[in-house]
């Protein structure tokens, strides 16, 4: 009986296959450090909507339960961060108050956008069916502190 050499002989270990398994520690520190930056930038995306409110003497801060409606100086109506056509307004305003029994708008506009838009503006919400509408106004002192 003749014996192969045993260097021509190679079993399975000696040629070097591949491991069939997945390394899983840089995948998950990975996912770590995406979690952590989405942690942290979370927070800096929730700033509101930026408009320069006319100032009054008295402080009124708006109730909770009441729908905030802003109309920015180059006259866009957002409502809950969406932008409003203001030829879909009083429909979206329907849609919103359907079925609540109070029916409050808070407005929160731009001290330079003319009158007669506000005007316009509160004219739609009372068609809408809305009940109140209050507006929204920064203190004196907040502004003379800025300056």
């Amino acid at each position: 009986m003749v014996l192969p050499k045993l260097s021509s002989v190679r079993s399975k270990r000696d040629i070097g296959t591949s491991l069939s398994e997945i390394n899983v520690t840089p995948f998950i520190d990975v996912m770590l450090v995406l979690l952590v930056i989405f942690m942290v930038t979370t927070p800096l995306m929730q700033s509101g909507i930026g408009v320069n409110l006319p100032t009054a003497e008295t402080d009124n801060a708006p109730a909770e339960e009441g729908l905030r409606l802003t109309v920015t100086l180059d006259r866009y109506i957002k409502i809950e961060n969406r932008t409003i056509n203001i030829n879909l307004l009083e429909n979206t305003l329907k849609n919103l108050f359907a079925g609540k029994p109070k029916k409050i708008v808070f407005l929160q506009a731009d001290k330079d956008i003319p009158y007669g838009f506000i005007v316009e503006v509160m004219d739609i919400a009372e068609k809408a069916g809305v009940e109140t509408i209050g507006l929204i106004t920064e203190p004196k002192e907040v502004k003379d502190k800025e300056k």
